[in-house]
């Protein structure tokens, strides 16, 4: 077999396409980067910020939770099995004492909508005071539907417990710290420089458009409103670290995360726990829109049934990719196959729910493609 490397004429092909918006005046600017055997071999800034400005990779944080959660259950410190609610006996309200750490992390422990504001989640009392008003919307185990911020606080909150250390100093200490990473989690208000303002792209696509695309005339429910994208501007947010949306990097960062993944470099996970996280599919269950979950234990597999761009990793990756992308565009993940790992971040939101997908479905394609 030949050994595959960069193409150059493809890498051109993606970063031109980057930039088309940034051109139009869509987006005000964006990062995109590629891992290749162990290094970045692509980091270009593209718009009004400098290389080292970085961006709220909003969902595209959560891999970096669970690989905190994955070492900790290499350690026997926690057990997918275990009840949420004998590490946080206050979760066990509401008829939630039976959800397990496995629901939380593969989406389908009940509580998609439960809310967490800025008014309670600065501390720990006041976030598992929230915790236990929770309510469920359906039987834990029983559907999937995605927790956007919900299912993280609870890993975050355990983190915390079986660590006796913040989760955003812990998941500093274990994932990216020995990765020359920068901290992502939880800034100081004097470590805030250079972070990129987040700005909404202005329209929406009309009922006519959603049902030609989706069959459907409206979005499911989310609680990602402008409010709440907007909200990661604020200083004090992005204090607290938001464990399921409220990371902060380089898109770099990113491409040299999955790097790792990837490769595993002086074994910072145990080799099966890794395999089992990144390589298998634990729930497969439709979300409301009807695409399979195919999830892995934090991140999304791209599968083999030809949805792979449903669930954000464009039309030409193999069936063995994974990653997780972040609202807005963000996106992150890599192909065992060819070894190429890939970070794309802006801080223009764009609202319409068919364009953003489809920018990302084409970047995402082209850089997939990068690995020749």
């Amino acid at each position: 077999m030949r050994k595959r490397h960069i193409d150059q004429d493809r890498l051109n092909e993606l970063i031109d396409r980057c930039t088309r918006e940034v051109n139009e005046g869509l987006l005000p600017s964006c990062q995109v980067a590629i891992g290749f055997e162990g290094e970045i071999v692509l980091d270009e800034t593209i718009g009004d910020t400098s290389s080292e400005t970085r961006y709220c990779f909003f969902s595209a944080t959560k891999p970096f939770v669970a690989a905190a959660v994955w070492q900790l259950l290499s350690e026997n410190a926690l057990d997918l099995n275990t009840p949420i609610a004998s590490l946080i006996p206050e979760f066990a309200e509401n008829g939630k004492e039976s959800i397990t750490l496995q629901q939380v992390l593969l989406h389908t422990a009940g509580f998609p909508h439960a809310p967490m504001g800025p008014d309670v989640w600065s501390d720990s009392e006041s976030r598992r005071r929230r915790m236990s008003e929770w309510r469920l919307n359906w039987e834990p185990g029983s559907r999937y539907e995605y927790h956007a911020t919900s299912a993280h606080w609870v890993l975050g909150e355990i983190i915390s417990e079986v660590s006796g250390n913040s989760y955003t100093d812990e998941i500093h200490d274990r994932v990216t710290k020995p990765l020359q990473i920068p901290r992502i989690l939880g800034f100081a208000l004097d470590q805030q420089e250079q972070m990129a303002d987040l700005t909404l792209c202005e329209g929406e696509a009309s009922p006519d458009e959603l049902e030609a695309v989706f069959g459907i005339r409206e979005m499911p429910p989310s609680e990602v409103t402008d409010e709440t994208i907007i909200r990661f501007n604020n200083p004090h947010t992005r204090e607290v670290g938001v464990p399921g949306g409220g990371g902060y990097g380089r898109a770099a960062d990113l491409a040299m995360f999955y790097q790792a993944l990837l490769h595993n470099p002086g074994e910072l996970w145990e080799p099966q726990m890794l395999a089992k996280a990144i390589g298998q599919v634990h729930n497969n269950l439709p979300d409301p829109m009807g695409v399979p979950a195919n999830r892995g234990l934090g991140v999304i597999l791209a599968g083999d049934d030809g949805l792979s761009n449903r669930r954000g990793l464009g039309r030409t990756v193999s069936s063995m990719a994974f990653g997780h992308n972040g609202v807005g565009g963000q996106i992150a993940f890599c192909d065992p196959n060819t070894g190429l790992s890939f970070g794309y971040t802006t801080n223009g939101l764009d609202r319409h729910q068919i364009r953003q997908p489809r920018r990302g479905t084409s970047i995402a394609s082209l850089a997939a493609n990068c690995a020749a």
